[in-house]
């Protein structure tokens, strides 16, 4: 199988040359003595704890006893990209998230792309994170998606260049951006003569767009928005980019016992009373939102949250119902969601996806799974699926029961081989596989900032990135190109350490 490492032009790494726009790098870390990255790495990890950056793991999913609370290891070395490859993959994000915003506002509304026969009715009927609730609701500047996490990996085409692909797309709470901020602020920290030295273009400013981003969806009658973060609470596995957002944005963190609706809009609790609530940016989940809709046992949410929303009296983003188009089983459509609703050709390619619902493909994934990877159409965090080269016959054999029992519940793809970026391991530097979560926001315009969350599996020959199964990340640098204002790297600097966290 091919291989596509991102730093160098060929594996393993000794002997070969080093890819231009990692050139600047690799000189300065060739002069890097082994006991400074080291004692970096062990500042990184204390500075991280210090600061509270801790991802929770619950259960089962809590392998080694280590308790709930970890750290997400973080990597030394920068994952690169030039100018020309970012300015492509914007487009394609733009043009991506653009359709399926369209895509989500038609499932409400007119339905057109079921009565021209592009995605099947079941497709989107029986999903279950169709929210009939949302049928003729109008939201703000039909927008859905405010906040759209797009996982893209990269893999060696026929000729070994390495090429992006859409692994999947997160449209209801994608999480990890304060993961790609706090990363910034420690390389910063830790190596600012790098920043001297290559011209990376910032990140800090997404609390930011997101600010813009949120009060654009407010109702059109409110002159100053009043915008809270809702956070299931402390012990939610990503509690603490909730608190750090809000922080950020200068905004209120709040629960929903905090919240009450009268007379059908939205309010905060107080210690000066009750303040009206426009925009809500929620990191809980559809089914916990209004118990009186959904799910009549739920504290996490605010009765009377869904009445106060159809009103047009308060902006829900993301919106209620945007699950329906971030499924595995919608992903395969994406493309033609683009070129039914944009007149366009994707620019941003899917990975070649079978759906088990399809008898023919059900054959085939059955007869070929140890060379593919077969993922539950609503799994997250890396369960619900299995990786064939990976696993043991028995497990396959295990796992085919599984899919045939429900076959709609199942999509498998080729094992891509993910490309691989240097990583400090125990070892020393090894190459291990990554991908990349840009963060995409839709608002007046879509926009995002250069850069996004850069995963990293640990293990040896692991695909899987999560950080609920031992991923770590890296800082991810978009490199300027020779013609950006001169001024942008220092700017940069400044901005960008401001407010560092002891």
């Amino acid at each position: 199988m091919l291989k596509f490492d991102e730093m160098y032009t060929q594996l393993p790494f000794e002997g070969s040359d080093v890819r231009d726009h990692y050139k600047t790098y690799a000189q300065w870390l060739s002069r890097q003595p082994g006991a400074t990255m080291q004692s970096r790495r062990e500042e990184a990890e204390m500075i991280f704890r210090r600061v509270g950056i801790t991802f929770a793991v619950y259960g089962a999913k809590d392998e080694d006893g280590s308790g709930t609370e970890r750290l997400i290891p973080f990597d030394l070395i920068p994952r690169i990209i030039p100018a020309h490859e970012w300015s492509s993959m914007e487009k394609g994000l733009v043009q991506r998230v653009t359709a399926l915003n369209r895509f989500i506002h038609d499932v409400y509304h007119d339905q057109d792309i079921i009565k021209a026969g592009i995605v099947p009715a079941e497709q989107i009927l029986n999903n279950a994170q169709f929210r009939p609730e949302m049928m003729g609701v109008d939201v703000p500047n039909q927008i859905y998606s405010q906040i759209a996490g797009i996982d893209i990996v990269r893999a060696p085409d026929a000729q070994g260049n390495g090429e992006y692909y859409v692994l999947e797309d997160n449209l209801r709470v994608p999480s990890g951006v304060s993961y790609m901020l706090e990363n910034r602020k420690m390389m910063m920290r830790l190596f600012p003569d790098l920043f001297s030295q290559n011209r990376v273009a910032p990140v800090a400013h997404y609390p930011d767009l997101l600010l813009e981003t949120l009060r654009a969806s407010a109702p059109p009658a409110t002159a100053e928005p009043t915008v809270v973060v809702l956070t299931p609470g402390m012990y939610n596995s990503a509690y603490f980019e909730h608190a750090f957002l809000a922080q950020q944005m200068g905004v209120e963190l709040v629960e929903g016992q905090d919240l009450l609706v009268k007379d059908d809009f939205v309010w905060m609790r107080t210690t000066r009373g009750l303040r009206k609530v426009d925009v809500i940016y929620r990191r809980v989940d559809d089914d916990f939102l209004d118990p009186e809709v959904f799910r009549p046992t739920s504290t996490l949410g605010c009765s009377g949250l869904m009445r106060a929303y159809r009103a047009g009296n308060v902006a829900i983003c993301n919106a209620v119902g945007t699950g329906v188009a971030d499924d595995k089983s919608i992903y395969p459509y994406v493309p033609k969601m683009i070129e039914f609703y944009l007149g366009e050709k994707p620019i941003l390619k899917n990975v070649p996806t079978y759906m088990c619902r399809n008898k023919d493909e059900l054959g085939y994934v059955i007869a070929n799974m140890k060379d593919l990877v077969v993922k539950e159409v609503h799994g997250a965090g890396g369960y619900g699926m299995i990786i064939g080269p990976a696993a043991t016959n028995a497990e396959i054999e295990e796992f085919k029961k599984v899919v045939l029992a429900k076959p709609d519940g199942y999509i498998a793809q080729p094992t891509l081989s993910l490309s691989s970026c240097p990583t400090f391991v125990e070892s020393g530097i090894a190459p291990r596989h990554i991908d990349l979560r840009p963060f995409v926001l839709s608002g007046k315009e879509v926009q995002m900032v250069p850069g996004g969350l850069t995963r990293v599996a640990l293990k040896d020959g692991s695909l899987v990135v999560n950080s609920s199964q031992g991923g770590g990340t890296k800082d991810t640098w978009i490199l300027e190109s020779a013609s950006s204002p001169k001024a942008a790297a220092p700017a940069q600097s400044q901005s960008q350490t401001a407010g560092v966290k002891e």
